[in-house]
């Protein structure tokens, strides 16, 4: 993502939600937002791929404090996507790698490693003493990268390792990331390789932009690898294995430090971003922390009470004591038989019963209803319902 993208994204229209959204709010768009313009939703429909890309990219920096809160100040300084410089300044946009805008001395860059601050901003934006040689020494941090997985309910709850296949743009292997089939670069002779070139622009300070001749690498080669073109990086995929942590709920995203692209010149990994979906369950729901289960008894058990197994996930029976008189649709509680928490302790199961009403009745099961029936004959469940409508 260039500085110019960075800077002019409306990240708040595209989840649409206001600028003062808690993150709460934010969260829920994503979610909302995310489940319909899913690929796996949507097969063969770019558009809805292009947007679901934008909306997680959104939801990357809204949906952390520290990023929203660079974002915004960002916005304000420039202006909501233009630099406005002060008198005697020259106009026009420009565009920079965010590791060359926020980094710093921090290594940050990308969407997800911003240095230090809305401070850090005029270390990489005002160069007074111009572009000079060690200018630009600093590693560049690789890129971000974002997947997506999907688990069984089971494996949501329980943990799971799993293979990711991975698409990014690391060093060409054709040229060893020099950019040139001889492996012999040259350093660039309008940068003095530094990857930068200062722009006047009045009023004591100047502008400093990637180098046009080398795009910023320092770097020109005589003879451009076949592959990557002389850029030294090439799109390439690895399989991992990702650990995901228990307790992940649905449309959770996990951030995987260090697992993305490598960097740049010695410069740290990028991170790895992976948005899991779960997959529904037959018998089990979830509820937060807690696991939802129901089960159905008879007529008699709700009525005189009595002990009722209940399955539990991935572990043994648990047995309740239903007391008499229990009402059909009446929760109880299985404490720790429920999903995972953040501290290893566990949820509950929340067990719901359902009366289960026999749709074909014997001859011997039948007489004792029609005795039942009779023996309550006075009773008139019905009653106080009336009783209160005419009063209203």
């Amino acid at each position: 993502m260039s500085t110019k993208d960075f800077i002019e994204k409306d990240y708040y229209k595209v989840l649409g939600v206001p600028k003062d959204a808690t993150e709460a709010e934010i969260k829920k768009a994503y979610r909302k937002l995310a489940r319909e313009f899913h690929p796996d939703a949507n097969k063969g429909n770019a558009r809805a791929e292009e947007r679901f890309k934008e909306i997680s990219e959104a939801n990357d920096i809204l949906g952390d404090p520290k990023k929203r809160k660079e974002y915004d100040e960002a916005r304000t300084l420039f202006g909501n996507g233009g630099f406005r410089p002060g008198p005697g300044a020259g106009g026009g946009n420009f565009n920079f790698d965010l590791g060359d805008l926020f980094g710093g001395a921090q290594g940050g860059g990308g969407a997800g490693g911003f240095g230090g601050g809305i401070g850090d901003v005029f270390g990489g934006l005002f160069n007074r003493g111009g572009a000079g040689p060690g200018a630009r020494t600093q590693p560049r941090r690789g890129q971000d990268v974002e997947s997506e997985v999907t688990l069984s309910f089971t494996e949501a709850i329980e943990g799971a390792t799993v293979p990711l296949r991975m698409s990014s743009q690391q060093p060409c292997k054709a040229c060893s990331g020099t950019g040139d089939k001889n492996g012999t670069p040259r350093v660039c002779p309008t940068c003095v390789g530094t990857g930068q070139v200062a722009r006047g622009s009045g009023g004591g300070f100047s502008l400093t932009d990637p180098c046009p001749d080398c795009k910023g690498r320092g770097l020109i080669a005589e003879n451009p690898c076949d592959v990557c073109k002389g850029s030294g990086r090439a799109k390439s995929s690895r399989t991992m294995q990702v650990r995901i942590p228990a307790g992940v709920s649905d449309g959770q995203r996990i951030r995987l430090r260090g697992k993305g692209a490598p960097g740049e010149r010695g410069g740290p990994a990028g991170d790895l971003y992976v948005v899991v979906h779960v997959k529904e369950h037959p018998v089990f729901g979830r509820r937060g922390d807690n696991l939802t289960v129901t089960v159905p008894v008879t007529f008699t058990e709700a009525a005189l009470g009595g002990e009722v197994r209940v399955p539990t996930l991935g572990g043994p029976p648990v047995t309740l004591k239903l007391p008499a008189g229990t009402p059909n649709g009446r929760t109880m509680r299985a404490r720790g038989k429920g999903a995972v928490r953040k501290d290893g302790s566990r949820g509950d199961l929340l067990v719901t019963v359902e009366v289960s009403v026999p749709t074909d009745l014997t001859g011997k099961a039948r007489d004792a209803l029609e005795a039942y029936r009779e023996a309550s004959a006075d009773e008139d469940p019905r009653a106080e319902l009336f009783q209160a409508a005419k009063g209203a």
